[in-house]
């Protein structure tokens, strides 16, 4: 006989693993319906996964895929919790909302109107 996988509640790998400061803050995520497992919504942070399992979520200001390795004993060091998942989130290119990102400051007066200009089209 196969032995049954390990399960493990889904709000507390999300802390084991490190992707929330605390156990609770990911079972207001979990229960506000912003986790999937699998592709379907997770309804409770009871909700059992194990190993192979997939989790799509927001976190911060991205959306996180990850695939659970495994479940996990306790919430250690994060080199420790990053062994739990594999990320699968697509890398994205960190390009910069301003054009003078580089370091160069506020844009002048004459670049701020020929950036309305090219914008909004000559003012009448």
């Amino acid at each position: 006989m196969t032995e049954p996988r390990a399960l493990i509640r889904l709000d507390k790998w999300l802390w084991h693993a490190r992707f929330f400061k605390t156990r609770t803050l990911a079972a207001k995520v979990v229960s506000g319906g912003h986790v999937r497992v699998n592709s379907s919504k997770a309804a409770k942070p009871a909700h059992k996964v194990g190993a192979g399992d997939t989790l799509t979520f927001p976190q911060g200001s991205q959306i996180r895929i990850v695939r659970i390795i495994a479940p996990g004993e306790r919430r250690g060091p994060a080199p420790e919790a990053q062994t739990l998942y594999d990320d699968l989130t697509p890398k994205r290119d960190d390009v910069p909302p301003s054009p003078r990102y580089d370091g160069k400051g506020r844009p002048t007066k004459k670049e701020r109107r020929s950036l309305d200009l090219n914008r909004f089209g000559p003012l009448e």
